[in-house]
């Protein structure tokens, strides 16, 4: 018997109810189908989401269902930026996946569709899949347009810091922010957004590819209608989400990770998808296998052209075809089929002849876009953890967007207890070459663990800074960061970890290709491991914490009970006091 059924029987009410908003006798009889989405005018990831979610909802029905129409409205990354907003960005992931949870809890369902685009919604819905555990599919809404001359929002933040330090015009500042999201859609780049549509196809949830479609596309909707259809076969016979999404398939998302040079913030997000579905991935499952990894995607922000092109070189299965040999191809998928099996068909039924189309009329190839497995930009991957004594935990970097030049370095401290210090300094050009700027109290206990995006674009617009500094915290990147940026530091200065006990003038030592950071020397003189230990001993037998910043309300609960960067920062981490 279906569950809904199940649960018919349990509760008397349940057919009145339902029939007081118009279902019919004969609707309480089918599988029930969940369509959730982040619907809501909150921003372009989002707003055109209804449209989608009622055309999976009509093909449901028109396949023997009876579909509802919920909806958990996402926030904005962009719109919180450079205020206290960004606080919010990560624990609404949390908020977002509870949310979605109580909807098919509380009314039991036999399946569900469920829409969503952007760097928190798609892995609040991915997370609450693997808790509800029933049959889903994932419809994520694609890809906006770049705007005149290929702009792409995330250009903004560095065109800000021109204007800031008098680069630019205000004219010419005016004249980019209003011609950079010309559409719907996740913005134009591989941020975390893009990321994370690519991670829910390469996790096996989407049909094959419909990740990053473009925005308002007659292909978008299709991919809705299809997901609509599939998920009554699915509610009928399964399989649940846990029994497909295995290990090996978060194994093929992570090396599909390294070779699009995803957002360093799906080592938050995928440790803590995984937790959901009953596997255990951890941040040096992301360095172990990025090594060796080819890094094929020219896109920005690392690569030179808009995220939009990425589905029309082939999107999702193109990487996978090309990377195929370190592939789990026996994972199962939401097509019945396995990941094997999909491509075959993909290879077959003139799904790439037809991409390839779209790219010619663009006046690209698909190689210019999606280099071939033998010709790859990198072949160490795009992210390394770095541990040592200033992160004994671990910390994150993009190597593939870090200079050469910064590899390895020797590092003076310049340590900041907020962004905005930080952002000052660097745009009052009081951070030098060889400086390691620290910020910390920025982790998910200490604020909530926003972005540092703006002093990430103000470094990386300068020249000289970019090839001369680092920027190291215990707080995070946004996806369109590039440049020496590395974060996640754990544990985090909230929680006592030792990048708040680094002061100014203490030598740090950065070795990418080593996988180290460390604290080697004070006062610019250096030290031996030991001495470092017993200095670092000294400082935390002083060390008092900071006054939570937040009492009360949604950051209250986050920041008093997040996990630490490294396993995903999810939001029933240890209680602080234990």
């Amino acid at each position: 018997m279906l569950k809904s059924q199940e649960v018919r029987a349990l509760a008397p009410e349940m057919d009145p109810l339902r029939m007081g908003m118009g279902w019919s006798p004969e609707d309480l009889e089918k599988p029930q189908i969940l369509i959730e989405s982040a619907f809501g005018q909150s921003h372009p990831g989002s707003a055109h989401l209804l449209e989608l979610s009622q055309a999976a909802a009509k093909e449901a029905d028109k396949a023997g269902c009876k579909s509802a129409l919920y909806f958990a409205t996402d926030i904005c990354d962009g719109m919180s930026q450079g205020h206290d907003g960004g606080n919010y960005s990560l624990v609404s992931r949390d908020i977002l996946a509870s949310l979605i949870e109580i909807h098919a809890g509380a009314t039991t369902f036999d399946g569900g569709v469920f829409l969503a685009s952007c760097d928190k919604s798609v892995p609040a819905h991915l997370m609450a899949i693997g808790r509800v555990n029933m049959p889903a599919i994932i419809v994520t809404g694609g890809v906006m347009k770049a705007g005149p001359d290929l702009l792409t929002l995330e250009q903004i933040g560095k065109y800000s810091a021109m204007f800031r330090r008098g680069e630019i015009t205000e004219e010419q500042l005016t004249y980019y922010k209003r011609h950079a999201c010309p559409s719907c859609g996740a913005c134009s780049f591989m941020g975390t957004a893009s990321t994370m549509q690519i991670m829910a196809e390469a996790l096996g949830l989407m049909l094959p590819g419909t990740a990053l479609l473009p925005a308002g596309s007659p292909e978008l909707l299709e991919s809705a209608k299809r997901a609509g259809e599939q998920i009554a076969r699915l509610a009928l016979s399964g399989p649940a989400p846990r029994e497909m999404v295995t290990r090996k398939s978060f194994e093929n998302a992570v090396m599909v990770h390294a070779a699009i040079s995803g957002s360093t913030n799906a080592l938050l997000h995928l440790p803590a998808i995984a937790r959901e579905f009953g596997v255990e991935l951890s941040a040096e499952d992301f360095d172990k296998i990025h090594r060796g990894a080819h890094y094929l995607l020219d896109v920005r922000p690392a690569g030179e052209w808009p995220a939009e092109f990425f589905s029309y070189a082939g999107g999702v299965p193109r990487v996978m075809e090309e990377i195929k040999s370190m592939l789990h191809l026996d994972v199962m998928t939401v097509t019945g089929r396995t990941l094997g099996e999909n491509l075959a068909e993909l290879r077959q039924n003139g799904f790439y002849q037809r991409r390839e189309e779209q790219l010619k009329a663009a006046g690209l190839t698909r190689t210019q876009v999606i280099r071939d497995f033998g010709a790859p930009i990198g072949t160490d991957g795009t992210v390394a953890i770095l541990k040592g004594n200033l992160a004994p935990e671990g910390a994150v970097v993009k190597h593939s967007a870090v200079p050469k030049e910064m590899h390895r370095a020797l590092l003076r401290a310049r340590p900041f207890d907020s962004e905005e210090e930080a952002i000052s300094a660097v745009l009052r050009h009081e951070i030098q070459p060889g400086d390691g700027v620290i910020i910390r109290y920025e982790g998910p206990r200490g604020s909530g663990m926003p972005e540092m995006f703006y002093t990430t674009e103000a470094i990386a617009s300068d020249a000289e800074l970019s090839a001369s500094i680092a920027l190291i915290t215990d707080g995070r990147f946004s996806g369109a960061s590039k440049g020496p940026a590395i974060g996640h530091v754990s544990p985090e200065a909230a929680a006592g970890g030792p990048i708040a006990l680094v002061e100014e003038g203490d030598l740090i030592e950065l070795d990418i290709p080593g996988r180290v950071l460390s604290l080697c020397g004070v006062k610019g003189e250096r030290k031996s491991p030991e001495e470092m230990e017993t200095v670092l001993r000294e400082r935390r037998a002083r060390w008092r914490p900071k006054e939570a910043r937040y009492q009360t309300g949604a950051l209250g609960l986050f920041t008093r009970n997040a996990a630490s960067p490294v396993e995903g920062a999810y939001c029933d981490g240890e209680p602080e006091n234990r």
